[in-house]
């Protein structure tokens, strides 16, 4: 059975809320008949009472209860010991000629000998140890690389940090520029590059918004383990978009070919000519120039193609960020807080209350970790905006509110009187 992602369940939960449909209920069947492509490129599809499932959870536990957990025996062997397993093989190997045996081959050796019993390792046990375990994998291991290239624009970003030149930061000081840029797996197209002068997620995610809004959203993000490509608000934006965010392995460097590959050519022919490092901001002026009109512009030695032109090839395709004055809160953190009986919460040892009765209830409050603003907090309860939270103003909740001004009729009776 194969396990479906965080992502790929927060797609399908996304797909729930535009599907036609007068009830919940009607929604939902029509979500279990589309069909859905994971992480690896296969079709997968879902019944309604599934994704029933996962919609309760995700409004009533959040984004991380639709991670899948481990057992809590995952990893152990119940019936026989890696170490057992690993003698036995070693006792039988000398007795085959051919230096690299079938697996099966090794388990009836092992059966015949008395080694090992059947009905403590059944042969398919035996075959997925020897493959976890790698019991029989060969001292050298020379990965086999194969070149590819997605189908489409927008199908797979990728994304990494490269350290730049020393830019000068006033007073006789200077720190080292971080270059964090996006590139189209299909076209070879820089969405979007920018010199940091630090790497922080509040700068990945300033350059990743950027890009979403010049080249549209992606399908995919791949990117490598660090730091900042594994914090929560990368997660929580990919999820709340439908993208699906991907990470290499450890230590290999050249599974993201593409992006080191237009690192190499920065290095080679931007930072080689004579720049301006007087400041961030004329760097990056620089760069962005020499991105658009010379990398974008000129025909990749690959694709045969200009990138911009091979990208503009797929833009019917390409979906683009929906306007919204919420916007913004998509790149935000999330955080539950529970409401108290007096409609407060606290967050940043700031006292806030909600312009709706939330008493006694738990939300989800959005809003910018590094940069934090007490003005735009935003309030969620299962699933729905309910506008900003504001800071407790203790004098003004002690005025009691205004009286409705109600017509004064004495005057009309009194005249009316009068012209009697």
């Amino acid at each position: 059975m194969i396990n479906s992602s965080v992502y790929l369940k927060m797609r399908v939960l996304g797909a729930v809320d535009t599907a036609p449909g007068k009830t919940k209920l009607e929604r939902l069947q029509h979500v279990g008949n589309l069909t859905f492509i994971d992480e690896e490129g296969f079709p997968r599809k879902f019944t309604w009472r599934t994704i029933q499932t996962w919609l309760w959870n995700y409004t009533n536990r959040g984004m991380f209860s639709l991670q899948k957990k481990d057992r809590a025996d995952k990893g152990t062997r119940r019936k026989v010991s890696p170490e057992l397993l690993l003698e036995a093989i070693e006792q039988v190997l000398p007795s085959f000629h051919d230096p690299h045996p079938k697996k099966s081959h090794i388990y009836k050796a092992c059966i015949e000998r008395g080694l090992l019993q059947r009905e403590r390792v059944a042969p398919n046990t035996f075959s997925r140890m020897v493959n976890d375990l790698e019991l029989l994998k060969p001292d050298s291991d020379n990965k086999r690389r194969l070149a590819f290239s997605k189908q489409f624009a927008n199908q797979m970003w990728q994304a990494d940090t490269m350290f730049g030149p020393y830019i000068s930061t006033g007073n006789s000081g200077k720190s080292q520029a971080k270059l964090i840029a996006f590139i189209d797996d299909a076209s070879r197209v820089i969405c979007h590059g920018e010199f940091f002068l630090c790497e922080t997620s509040e700068t990945l995610l300033n350059a990743f918004r950027a890009a979403i809004y010049k080249r549209g959203l992606p399908e995919q993000l791949y990117v490598d383990n660090g730091a900042i490509y594994t914090c929560k608000e990368i997660m929580l934006t990919c999820a709340r978009l439908g993208i699906i965010l991907s990470h290499a392995p450890v230590r290999d460097g050249a599974a993201k070919g593409k992006i080191e590959r237009f690192f190499r050519t920065v290095r080679e022919d931007f930072l080689a000519r004579t720049l301006d490092l007087s400041s961030l901001h004329a760097l990056n002026k620089a760069f962005i120039i020499w991105v658009e009109d010379e990398y974008n512009s000129r025909t990749h030695s690959t694709i045969q193609m200009k990138p911009i032109d091979r990208f503009g090839i797929d833009l019917k395709r390409i979906r683009f960020m929906p306007l919204s004055d919420a916007a913004e809160e998509i790149f935000f953190i999330e955080e539950d807080r529970s409401v108290r009986a007096d409609n407060t919460f606290f967050l940043k040892n700031i006292r806030f209350e909600s312009s709706s009765d939330l008493a006694n209830r738990k939300i989800q409050v959005r809003f910018n970790r590094r940069v934090f603003d007490p003005n735009k907090v935003i309030i969620y309860y299962k699933q729905q905006r309910l506008g900003p939270a504001r800071p407790v103003d203790f004098v003004a909740n002690d005025r009691p509110p205004r009286p409705v001004a109600t017509p004064d009729t004495s005057i009309n009776t009194n005249t009316a009187t009068q012209n009697d």
